[in-house]
């Protein structure tokens, strides 16, 4: 039977009682939501916080509302609400894409939108959308509050922005006109982290794509996205053609490992392919 090391527990009921309670137990104190990816590290004691800080009754967390030009999505909003948004996923149907794949319901039921990227784990789906949508993290911590874009939150392996004594509120993407979105996944069962993954969201504007982002995951690509092939598509006309052009682009900068799930040239080419796909989808959708 696998147990976890001793720890204190304590029930936050306000985002300042967070911040408190971060504060008093200092860096070996870990923020508990969904659990999903934190509890089983504890009881493998891989993690072994001294005090788990328990968020789930903090209602101002789980909110999803258009705010001005942006969309916001409180970091204590379960997977299954963001999918069962019609607020997100009208504006963006690459949320509806990703959270059908993530998991299980039981997992997407109880794991939450901020717990998955504070994770930041190399094979995340959300952290590959957002990067994609381009959004920003809102942290706070006893100094105040600061904004990250997202691009900058994951800085390497299990290891984001979220500094100790700081807690992740909510996950911000701007609202564009003539805008579609999608995501396209490849996985060895249902429920499985991803062989590879990728999101596109495209802007036309005049007939060409003014903006785009392409978000990738499980194949080592830095920052969870495709610079390079981005700037391949701005100021050209979309296009079949063009799209794999650009998969390709984005799978030559990718450092897919070699795993289980499958050998390093294998996800290379899921990384073109699954770039192409989401790029004619997230196109035919604007």
């Amino acid at each position: 039977m696998q147990v976890p090391a001793r720890f204190e527990y304590e029930r936050a009921d306000s985002v300042p009682h967070a911040i408190e309670l971060l504060a008093r137990y200092g860096p070996d104190a870990r923020i508990v939501a969904g659990g999903h990816s934190l509890i089983p590290m504890m009881k493998l004691r891989l993690a072994q916080p001294e005090a788990l800080i328990d968020i789930n009754g903090l209602a101002e967390l789980g909110r999803i509302a258009v705010e001005g030009a942006e969309l916001a999505i409180g970091a204590l909003v379960r997977h299954a609400e963001l999918l069962n948004s019609s607020t997100a996923t009208d504006l963006f149907p690459i949320f509806r894409d990703a959270e059908r794949v993530i998991a299980d319901p039981i997992v997407r039921n109880r794991g939450t939108v901020g717990g998955s990227l504070c994770q930041g784990d190399p094979s995340e789906d959300l952290s590959a959308v957002f990067s994609a949508l381009r959004g920003s993290a809102v942290i706070r911590g006893a100094n105040g509050t600061r904004t990250v874009p997202i691009r900058d939150f994951h800085q390497g392996p299990y290891e984001t922005a979220v500094q100790p004594g700081e807690l992740l509120l909510q996950l911000r993407v701007p609202i564009t006109a003539r805008t579609g979105s999608a995501y396209e996944k490849v996985e060895r069962r249902v429920g499985d982290w991803p062989v590879a993954a990728a999101g596109a969201v495209v802007t036309v504007d005049g007939g060409m794509i003014a903006q785009a982002g392409i978000g990738l995951t499980a194949v080592g690509a830095e920052h969870f996205c495709a610079p390079e092939a981005e700037r391949h598509l701005i100021g050209k006309p979309p296009g079949a053609e063009l799209f794999a052009e650009a998969g390709r682009i984005a799978a030559e900068h990718c450092d897919p490992h070699p795993d289980q799930r499958g050998p390093a040239d294998y996800k290379r080419h899921l990384a073109a392919e699954l770039t192409r796909r989401a790029l004619v989808n997230a196109a035919g959708r604007i």
